[in-house]
């Protein structure tokens, strides 16, 4: 017997969901965001709610439950030798943020934040909704709307955390004009789902910009790799980059020692994400078919196809994924806010190279999903079966049905996980300092 996910709770409970905190906006009377040591952030009923409350706007904006595409994939407009991959592309290229400054910073380029600032400095819009590294707790993170430069650049770089920045959203409705948005892939196909039964919301968006996403690791996995460069005292963490200065750039922590000094750590790339942080993620990431943010006006993301050179400052490839999304690149390079040539076809499989296999890897795993009666999330315009019969190995294919049987037991997919609220260390370096965040707690990715 197939399990049904009717609500918010289900969705959480069952680990279908991404963390997304669009429910917590559709509904903030009824959910708020926590966050969940190894889940991510999750929704919680707030105190007398039922959870069948939460099976209506709740469940309509919810990317945990279904991501289906509605772009017209008719549209001549659109390069269709790689919409069947990628989804819908009007354009991509290859570039950087104009300003050095902000370049340095980003985690590829800061294309993304160059969009943003762009889009508040020329295009008349009223400010950024993003992530930045919480003040009091500097290895989580929380939703806030920059509007200048030097907002914007203090809060570069990826944060590889669980992020909820659709919970957040209000503030771009009451915003007195349209608002650039950035967050994950899922963030976007959940602020598609909102601007559908929001008009109020759809009239503010003024810019949707998602980067490339390899899934969200949980709270422990940052902790493991704060471990990992000796940080034994969470209270002592001054900040926590993981990304940016530099191209990929180095995860590094600074510590307040005991003599009160500062202490700088730092790990590479590889071995901050590839070692410990992509083997923490949330399960919902196991089941994305989008890794590029096909939902979104813009996307961008690293050009690994060119290999990482020493003292590279970073460049992104830049997606145009609607007209809108085209407009705001092309006003960008012609008023310098980013330096970008047109990218060929082959550099975005050639710097994604495991996406397209994943792709069909996922029908496979979804398959073992309904066979084993597990939840699983519902998909339209991804074609994954025909990835799945032309993309990927005989073996591929048994590794993909078989492995996710075993994760259905391993992972206990078929059975409810309570959703405990972790309880963060404040930082003891920076109590007093200022800024104190809403009860939300939020990551992004590459800006």
């Amino acid at each position: 017997m197939q399990l049904k996910v009717l609500n918010i709770r289900d969705v959480a409970e069952y680990q279908l969901c991404t963390g997304c905190g669009a429910c917590a906006y559709a509904q903030p009377d009824a959910i708020e965001m926590i966050d969940v040591l190894d889940h991510g952030r999750r929704p919680r009923l707030r105190e007398g709610v039922d959870a069948n409350a939460t099976s209506s706007d709740a469940m309509r904006v919810c990317p945990g439950v279904d991501q289906s595409h509605t772009f017209d994939a008719t549209d001549p407009a659109l390069n269709h030798d790689l919409m069947g991959s990628w989804g819908p592309i009007l354009g991509m290229w290859e570039g950087h943020a104009g300003d050095p400054a902000l370049r340095f910073a980003g985690s590829s380029g800061a294309a993304a934040s160059a969009l943003a600032l762009h889009s508040i400095e020329r295009g008349g819009m009223h400010g950024l909704l993003h992530i930045k590294a919480r003040e009091d707790v500097p290895y989580l993170n929380h939703t806030v709307m920059s509007r200048t430069r030097e907002q914007i650049l203090a809060a570069t770089g990826s944060r590889y955390a669980p992020a909820s920045p659709c919970d957040g959203l209000q503030m771009i409705e009451d915003a007195p004009a349209p608002c650039v948005f950035i967050g994950k892939p899922c963030d976007n196909v959940a602020v598609s789902k909102a601007r559908r039964i929001r008009p109020a919301l759809d009239e503010k968006l003024g810019l949707t910009i998602a980067f490339f996403c390899a899934g969200t690791p949980t709270v422990a996995g940052t902790i493991e790799m704060l471990q990992r460069m000796g940080v034994t005292d969470l209270s002592t963490i001054k900040s926590l980059r993981y990304r940016g200065n530099g191209w990929p750039g180095l995860a590094t922590v600074v510590v307040e020692t005991e003599s009160g000094a500062e202490d700088s750590r730092t790990l590479t790339y590889a071995q901050s994400w590839g070692e410990v942080l992509s083997r923490n993620k949330q399960w919902r990431c196991n089941l994305c078919p989008d890794r590029t943010g096909e939902f979104a006006d813009v996307s961008v993301g690293d050009p690994w196809y060119q290999g990482v050179t020493e003292g590279d400052p970073g460049r992104s490839l830049i997606i145009a994924r609607t007209e809108r999304g085209r407009r705001a690149i092309l006003d960008a390079i012609a008023d310098g806010y980013l330096v970008a040539t047109p990218a060929e076809d082959w550099k975005l499989p050639a710097s994604q190279t495991g996406f397209v296999g994943l792709r069909g890897s996922i029908w496979g795993r979804l398959l073992a999903l309904r066979v084993a009666g597990a939840p699983r999330p519902t998909y339209r315009g991804f074609s994954m079966f025909r990835h799945w019969l032309l993309r990927i190995g005989a073996r591929e294919m048994l590794k993909s049905f078989a492995g996710s049987l075993k994760r259905v037991r391993v992972r206990q997919l078929k059975r409810r996980h309570a959703m405990e609220p972790y309880t963060p260390t404040p930082s003891r370096v920076r109590r007093g300092s200022g800024e104190r965040p809403p009860a939300v707690a939020h990551a992004g990715g590459e800006q």
